[in-house]
């Protein structure tokens, strides 16, 4: 298997993190900044999918293009990227040079605008075309004293308005403008939140922290704003006269607003007067106004608050239509979709995503990550599914084809420590420090098993057997490993021994042998059938902290406190080799450190290991921001994985940044963003406003587990960003098998015309070029799939399952390839049984593939077995009321095709993690 070509494929676990939420143009999707990634999530097709690029901090704000083509990411050091959104790739880099809080394209796309410390900057946007520079600066407005909060464009792109933290909105002339250059609006008493322009005018509503709404009239339409007519070097110009050029370029670049200019430069001037001004928190405290958002063509106001309340308010007349609440955190981002219909909501602080339809009154999409950092994670058999535990006791099943989550379990009162299926799919075994073992049903969602121990005991892993009919767990304080049954629920055996925590539990895939580790610096092996006696004890030369078994049983690695992983042979208890990773994991150095990070990787270790689905390698990860496969055979390094970029994180570099330290120490030290949001700027004694207890601290990158897939396409892993993937890019890969100089595209295509079909398909995959594949397979007949495939050499056989697989994720010719998949097992089946441990992933994943489409071809003919039973009754009825009329009336016809017009709402996912309609 190419390991070197596994890429980052789609980032799971983490829906919602900081930024703002947009929706593309069609309404279908919403982009949502994750960490320092970007998500689409595709309401329409269900999907989710990460794009493939990072910034070196946290996302701060997104801009996309009014066409949905471009996207502007600007993360919290103030570097940009432009991102074209229809190739998912980045055009172009720029550093803005300080912290920017919004960015905006105009309505027409041809100008941005940002907001940046307490100005803002007007840019051409980048065109279709071809530019050195795709970043231009146009012109930079002064005029608010403090930081600038918000931009709005009006819909003829000729004016903008800026708010505010000094409680002033400013509306500027995107062009020069005679009778607008600049104006200031007051009113408010706490920093501006929103301002939005009416639709086709300037009248323009300002929102402010502390829920107050102020509406304002222009005594100008649009269409009454007049160009100012060229004065300085452009006059001079068209009368053919040169004079000096600097300052008045200088003046037609910049923008000096006046908060109160004189009485003469007002005179025939562009005038606001406010109408009304509306509170929202008259009735009740909802704390501060945190986000807003403005349907322009219905009128529709959304504003949220930190208690997780959202209204819904028709303006100008500031009618209530709706009061409901979506979290208990503070609601972060609001946007609402093109036609106005559906709301997206973000919530920082539990990472929550949600799409309400507001008519309806219903989800259209419910996400929630973990809201601590996940602990462990497992692959289903078929790899469709992925479990994950996080130290906020929550267990997540995600749909790997989808990218959501359907289904969440709360029954731990504490931290998940770990996770695992049994063998059918369909059975979650989970571990928790707060003492029980429980087993989860993913026919009915539910908690059907909870396992105990005679004496309350915090449980640090959790095994379970290749029969999945017995349970084991570690326990972290007794130092003893209990095992249960899973069809009575009793507990079977307490297995003593060990005398230190136990770290990690295997089983055998092919034996019923247990391997435990534990910090006594001994790996034990217990044999099931032997009445649980412990056959082997492997002696180590540090504390294990992890251990997996090879998935044909035949090796056994373990991982250990001083950076090492070591290989044994279980049947004879005899080690076969040893990795040195110290070298490997490069530890970055954190803030605080007072030792560099040369040193303190002394004290990091791999804690988390995982073979490959071949068995030819092992994935290893720990306290880095790398995880590193290593050949087992050769023992040496193959390839290391970065899995963040992220500065936003603590110890992701190796030496420290020279301008934070001072005299007197690092400026690490001082919290100066613990109340940015809500809290206190500076915390001072006597100040009663905000938490005195916040802090924001940075939290570390580390890989707390690995997990191979079972096809042997991807792999993932639960990191402090989230839950990230990597899977086999097959485009980029050119992997031709036993290549010579007479297999060419014109030689394979030549016998495909002479009827040599067994040949062509041999020729075809020793190139290994997947279209000539498709091309070639697919000219085979349907009557001929049998002779064909029985004519096929066994070597060859292992290669078609796996093409026959991956077609079916992309191919429409679903019988097709059914055909060919029963005919090769039908033939090859025995053959393929002897060699049951190298062709298992190509079975699995084979597997994966034809059970989505049965899931989704047996919904769809539920459906239409269901529409046919509601037309047959309903036609019945109305032949029973009315026998006299014909049934094919027009009446009818137009009353039936009212009752088809019922849609049903979509899959119920427990918990409310997602409802799609």
């Amino acid at each position: 298997m190419a390991l070197f070509s596994f890429q980052f494929s789609n980032l799971l676990g983490t829906v919602y993190r900081c930024g703002n939420l947009n929706f593309t143009c069609d309404g279908n999707s919403v982009i949502s900044p994750v960490g320092n990634r970007v998500t689409v999530f595709d309401l329409k097709n269900n999907k989710s999918s990460t794009l493939p690029l990072a910034t070196r901090y946290n996302v701060k704000c997104v801009g996309l293009s009014p066409d949905g083509r471009l996207a502007i990411i600007v993360d919290e050091g103030g570097d940009a990227l432009l991102v074209s959104l229809v190739c998912r790739s980045v055009l172009h880099h720029f550093h803005f040079k300080g912290s920017v809080h919004s960015v905006s394209f105009s309505p027409d796309g041809r100008k941005f605008v940002v907001t940046k410390g307490n100005i803002a900057q007007m840019y051409h946007a980048p065109g279709r075309k071809r530019e050195f520079n795709a970043f231009v600066l146009d012109k930079t407005y002064f005029g608010p004293y403090d930081e600038t909060t918000c931009i709005d464009w009006t819909d003829d792109s000729r004016c903008f308005a800026v708010g505010s933290k000094d409680m002033s909105t400013w509306v500027f002339g995107a062009e020069r403008w005679d009778n607008l250059i600049y104006y200031a609006l007051g009113g408010h008493k706490d920093a501006i939140v929103a301002c939005f322009f009416e639709s086709s005018s300037l009248d323009l509503y300002t929102i402010s922290q502390d829920g107050a709404l102020c509406v304002w009239q222009c005594d100008t339409s649009p269409e009454g704003l007049r160009p100012k007519a060229p004065t300085g070097w452009k006059a001079d110009l068209l009368q053919g006269e040169e004079e000096e050029e600097e300052e008045e370029r200088e003046e037609e670049t910049t923008v000096r607003g006046k908060t109160a200019p004189a009485p003469e430069e007002q005179q025939g001037k562009v005038k606001y007067s406010r109408l009304a001004k509306y509170f929202f928190n008259k009735e009740g405290d909802f704390n501060n106004l945190t986000a807003a958002a403005f349907h322009k063509k219905t009128h529709l106001l959304v504003t949220g608050f930190a208690s997780g309340i959202f209204h819904l308010h028709e303006l100008p007349e500031f009618n209530l239509i709706h009061s409901l609440s979506v979290s208990d955190q503070r609601v972060a981002s609001i946007a609402v979709n093109g036609s106005g219909d559906w709301i997206a909501f973000g919530c920082a602080g539990l990472g929550q995503l949600l799409v309400w339809e507001w008519q309806s009154e219903s989800y259209v999409l419910k996400q929630q990550g973990h809201f601590n950092s996940m602990v462990s994670l497992a692959y289903s058999p078929d790899g469709q599914y992925i479990v994950t535990g996080g130290d906020d006791g929550k267990v997540k099943v995600w749909n790997t084809l989808s990218g959501f989550c359907f289904v969440t379990f709360t029954e731990h009162s504490s931290g998940v420590t770990g996770v695992t299926f049994t063998v059918t799919g369909y059975v979650i075994v989970t571990s928790s420090m707060d003492g029980t073992v429980r087993a989860f049903d993913l026919h009915r969602y539910r908690n059907f098993r909870t396992f105990t121990s005679p004496r309350p005991t915090q449980f640090s892993c959790v095994a379970v057997d290749c029969s999945g009919e017995v349970v084991s767990a570690g326990a972290q304080d007794s130092f003893e490993v209990f095992i249960w049954s899973m069809q009575t629920g009793r507990l079977l055996d307490v297995l003593s021994g060990h005398e230190g925590p136990i770290s990690s539990l295997c089983f055998s895939p092919v034996k019923s042998v247990l391997a435990s580790a534990s910090w006594d610096r001994t790996v034990r092996l217990w044999d099931m059938a032997d009445s649980w006696r412990t056959t082997e004890t492997l002696g180590l030369t540090s504390d294990a902290l992890a251990v997996t078994f090879r998935p044909d049983g035949a090796e056994l690695a373990v991982a250990t406190l001083n950076s090492q992983i070591t290989f044994w042979d279980p049947e004879n208890a005899v080690q076969t080799g040893s990795i040195e990773g110290r070298h490997d994991l490069k530890t970055g150095r954190k803030e605080l450190d007072k030792v560099t990070a040369k040193h303190s990787a002394k004290g990091k270790a791999f804690t988390a290991l995982c073979y490959s689905a071949d068995g030819q390698s092992v994935l290893a990860g720990g306290m880095s921001k790398f995880v590193c496969i290593y050949h087992v055979k050769e023992q040496i390094l193959r390839k290391k994985f970065e899995i963040s970029r992220n500065l936003s994180l603590d110890a992701m570099e190796e030496f420290l940044n020279r301008r934070k330290m001072t005299e007197f120490g690092n400026l690490a030290l001082i919290d100066q963003d613990a109340g940015a949001e809500d809290g206190v700027a500076i915390p001072l004694p006597g100040v009663k406003k905000g938490d005195m207890s916040s802090r924001r601290l940075k939290p570390e990158i580390r890989v707390t587990s690995l997990r191979f897939s079972p096809t042997g396409r991807c792999w993932a892993a639960t990191t402090t960003e989230g839950l990230l993937v990597y899977s086999l890019d097959a485009q980029m890969l050119f992997d031709p098998f036993e290549l010579d100089t007479d297999v060419t595209p014109a030689r394979i295509r030549a016998a495909v015309r002479q009827q040599d079909l067994t040949r062509a398909i041999l020729m075809a995959f020793r190139l290994n070029e997947r279209t000539l594949l498709q091309e070639v397979l697919e000219s085979v007949p349907w009557d001929e799939v049998e002779v064909v495939s029985s004519s096929l050499p066994e070597l060859y056989v292992e290669k078609v399952l796996e093409f026959l697989a991956s077609s079916f994720e992309v191919s429409r010719h679903l019988e097709f390839y059914l055909i060919w998949t029963q005919k090769l097992l039908l033939v090859h089946g025995q053959k393929l049984k002897s060699r049951a441990g190298k062709v298992l992933p190509a079975v699995q994943f084979l597997q994966k593939s034809i059970q989505r489409h049965l899931d989704s071809v047996s919904k769809l003919c539920d459906w239409n077995r269901y529409n046919i039973q509601y037309a047959l009754a309903v036609s019945k009825q109305r032949g029973i009321k009315r026998p006299s009329e014909p049934l094919g009336s027009e009446e009818e016809a137009d009353a039936s095709d009212d009752d088809d017009t019922l849609h049903p709402l979509g899959e119920g996912q427990e918990d409310g993690d997602r409802q799609l309609v």
